[in-house]
């Protein structure tokens, strides 16, 4: 304790140093503890269930996450006698309201045996059972378990929640338990507001159920093995009936080829103890980056440090020499100034901790859009904790033992001895020089990171997406709940774009059954151009494609290249399509493909088509910007036999934002039908949400760049203002006999200079060798781009000439007979 007492009477009496140290280091280990936290939620955590290390999820044999259909998963189910237990489920949105604008809640459709499997049991009522998931409800009718924080959010939490009835869908499910605060799911990344059995999606989705469908892959698959059973005995045991399984769920319209693969694609049971998660797998890579480069900063911040205690140490060297003759001795001295640097990194990490908890919450907040909520966990738990103090001690065993080492090396006639002159060239505060390289040289390696990704982002941000975002206004309709016919449902739509079409303020409107960059996409395979077959597999023949009605090219900005857009004369007229410039390049050669005829074979899910092609467009973004652009092809909607019950209602303001239209569309689209499910919003927030994750490195690796810029420049600068304080007397000699002040100036410059380039080129060729592993993070730039290692050593070498220039200036200024009377 005495120790500790010294340490804070020594910090208080060195204040402005001792502050910037805990800043620095309350920065470096707070930023690492909140990346590492999110990366502890979404990688490493356990799942909050029973025995969690005993559970398998089912993927492809190669591991690969894969969704599966409800045949393959009622066959699993009927085989569950190999594991202890098994469930499915799949995530969703489902919309609450009675009709009008959507009230939106995270959904889950569960199997029967969900909650009991994973060992969750209710906190009010009870879990859903294998009896609750039968094809249209069980005993009890259509039921719904819902999550703690749903109901404390919905019902303030009422103790009478149990029996209350819930419209789900349009579908009125009684409430028969309520699950406890800390189960969000299996998937990690999301929660669950409201949970329903599989079975009652032929209630919801009437004839658009896919539970008979051997084609539909949306159900994810997990069992609970045996006592004693690995999951390799499990994948063994799983495949010993795969044959059986593949056989009953073969899909009819599939090709002779496509059987064969699909009787030969294989299943595992890999470990999913940490659960599943989409999230994981889209920001593994981004997290583990940002991770890297906040260590970085954090070894910049102590080596920053580590130069401050070498000039504080070198200034208490009659103090410590004073200590030595009167007879410390030097383990004692060392232990007194390691407890300094303790006492310094336990302040920077408890300050860290705090800006840890708010930082991870503001990441997590920044990765959630108006339609995909994202949920994580962040507990202080003993993890992080456990992490956050190792990195505390590391950091001061980092910074604070050579110094400390170095500080005791004095002899004790020093304090006899010494006089207080400066003395040129002082070997001792060598260290601090490499400390300094060290620093620009990491500093490089990050300012180089953040140009690289500050540029992907703006890259992607101004990307020529093929149509304008800032005008348009996307209303999306589902109509599932009307069960109408379908070939009633295009009229309906056709309605609903009128009635949209005529509102004031719009300029055009247009239907839709894919939005731009919505992540979702549907797959067509051409078979035969102008009775040319198409070579290749299903890869080679396939073309996206999007169910559009006329004017939507002109709602959406998108040019006509050649041709014509679709009519009205074209709904009762032979089938008829429109390509874009991908779609010329893959199938025609890139030459004008209007006027030729595509084929297609027929299907027991579609029949035979032969479509004319009658418009040429201009390549479009259609699912990611990431992506290329892919061969598209853009079909009448009306011409469909059987279009989907959800559409996409597209308009185009005339003048000023589209968000002035919101109410107005929504109330005129209601009032077609009062039933009907309607989302609006802007088409430009759709585009912004498929860039959080460029925008979230961009902004963080942005950030600690410029973190490691100012810290280089404290460190540069304060290794030169202690240098030139230690040849005060050198240079007030040089003055007197002559020296130019611009003399001076370059004399401490070619230092710095000197640090400075050393730096430089040890960041340069480690930026080099760091970059590749960044190269699947970037877009339309090279991992190596020469221009923006040449930004980053500009930039580098302004801060460097600034930070030495302002000692150099002060040294310059020294009157020879001022420094000659001391």
């Amino acid at each position: 304790m005495r120790d500790v007492r010294d340490a804070f009477r020594a910090l208080r009496a060195t204040s402005v140093v001792s502050v910037i140290a805990v800043l620095s280091l309350a920065l470096g280990i707070g930023a690492n503890t909140a990346i590492f936290s999110i990366l502890d939620s979404l990688l490493l955590r356990s799942l909050p269930v029973r025995d969690p290390q005993r559970l398998g999820l089912v993927t492809r044999a190669t591991g690969q996450i894969a969704s599966w259909t409800n045949p393959i998963w009622e066959q699993v189910r009927d085989r569950e006698p190999l594991f202890e237990g098994a469930f499915a489920w799949s995530s969703g949105r489902f919309n609450l309201a009675q009709g009008g604008m959507t009230d939106l809640v995270d959904g889950l459709w569960a199997s029967g045996r969900y909650f009991e499997v994973l060992g969750v049991p209710a906190m009010l009522g009870r879990v859903l059972t294998p009896s609750d998931d039968r094809r249209g409800g069980g005993a009890d009718g259509p039921v719904t378990v819902i999550s703690y924080a749903f109901w404390q959010r919905r019902f303030a939490g009422a103790a009478d929640v149990i029996g209350r009835t819930l419209t789900i869908e349009g579908v009125p499910f009684t409430i028969v338990g309520v699950t406890g605060p800390d189960f969000f799911g299996a998937e990690v990344g999301r929660t669950f507001d409201v949970a329903i059995p599989i079975g009652t999606q032929v209630l919801v989705r009437g004839k658009e159920s896919t539970l008979d469908s051997r084609s539909h892959w949306w159900l994810n698959v997990m069992v609970r093995l045996r006592t004693g059973q690995t999951h390799e005995a499990a994948s063994a045991a799983l495949s010993g009936v795969l044959p059986q399984i593949r056989e009953a769920t073969m899909p009819g319209h599939y090709r002779e080829e496509d059987k064969v693969r699909y009787l030969q694609e294989g299943m595992a049971v890999t470990p999913a103890a940490t659960g599943t998660s989409a999230l994981r797998r889209r920001y593994q890579q981004p997290l583990l980056t940002i991770m890297v480069v906040v260590a970085l900063v954090l070894v910049i911040a102590c080596a920053n440090i580590a130069n401050l205690l070498l000039a504080r140490a070198a200034a208490r060297r009659h103090e410590i020499s004073v200590r030595l003759a009167l007879g410390a001795s030097r383990l004692r001295l060392t232990r007194m100034l390691l407890t300094e640097s303790l006492v310094l990194a336990g302040l920077g990490a408890l300050a860290g901790l705090a800006f840890a908890a708010w930082g991870s919450r503001l990441l997590v907040r920044q990765l959630s859009t108006s339609t995909s909520y994202v949920f994580l966990e962040l507990p202080l738990d003993w993890r992080v904790l456990g992490f956050t103090t190792g990195v505390a001690g590391a950091t001061a065993l980092l910074f604070g033992t050579v110094p400390a080492l170095r500080a005791t090396r004095v002899q004790p006639s020093e304090a006899l001895n010494e006089t207080g002159r400066g003395i040129a060239g002082d070997r001792r505060f060598g260290l601090g020089n490499a400390l300094v390289i060290a620093q620009v040289a990491l500093s490089l390696t990050l300012v180089v990171a953040a140009g690289l990704f500050l540029r992907t982002f703006g890259s992607l941000a101004r990307l020529d997406l093929g149509f304008d975002r800032g005008p348009v206004l996307v209303a999306s309709v589902d109509a599932q709940r009307l069960q109408l016919e379908p070939g009633d449902r295009s009229p309906l739509f056709e309605r609903l774009r009128s009635a949209a079409e005529q509102l004031p303020g719009v300029a055009h409107a247009s239907l839709s059954v894919v939005t731009p960059v919505s992540g979702s996409s549907w797959q067509y395979g051409v078979d035969a151009v102008d009775g040319v077959p198409v070579p290749g597999g299903d890869q080679a023949r396939s073309v996206y494609v999007n169910l559009v009605s006329r004017d939507w090219f002109t709602t959406y900005g998108t040019r006509i290249l050649a041709g014509r857009d679709f009519t009205d004369a074209d709904v009762t007229g032979p089938e008829v399509a429109i390509v874009n410039q991908a779609f010329a390049r893959k199938f025609t050669d890139n030459e004008n493909p209007v006027g030729r005829r595509i084929q297609q074979e027929g299907r027991p899910s579609r029949a035979a088509t032969d479509r004319l092609i009658i418009g040429y467009v201009e390549d479009a973004v259609y699912r990611s910007l990431r992506e290329a652009v892919p061969p598209t092809m853009y079909l009448l909607l009306p011409q469909q036999p059987d279009p989907p019950s959800f559409v996409s209602i597209s308009v185009r303001a005339a003048a000023g934002s589209p968000l002035l239209l919101t109410r107005a569309l929504a109330a005129a689209l209601a009032d077609v039908n009062r039933d009907l499910a309607i989302t609006v919003r802007p088409l430009s927030e759709q585009v912004n949400a498929s860039l959080i994750q460029d925008r979230m490195v961009a902004m963080l690796s942005g950030f600690f760049g410029g973190l490691a810029l100012l810290l280089a420049g404290l460190g540069l600068y304060g290794v030169t203002s202690y240098a030139v304080n230690r040849r005060r007397t050198e240079i007030g000699i040089r003055m007197a006999l002559g020296a130019e002040p611009g003399a001076v100036v370059r004399l401490v410059l070619r230092r710095v200079a000197w640090l400075v380039g050393a730096g430089i080129v040890a960041g340069t060729a480690f930026s080099l060798w760091a970059s590749r592993f960044v190269s699947t993070l970037l877009f339309d730039l090279q991992p190596r781009d020469p221009a923006t290692l040449a930004g980053a050593t500009l930039v580098l070498a302004a801060i460097g000439v600034l930070a030495g220039w302002l000692p150099a200036r002060r040294a310059s200024r020294i009157h020879p007979s001022a420094v000659l009377r001391t």
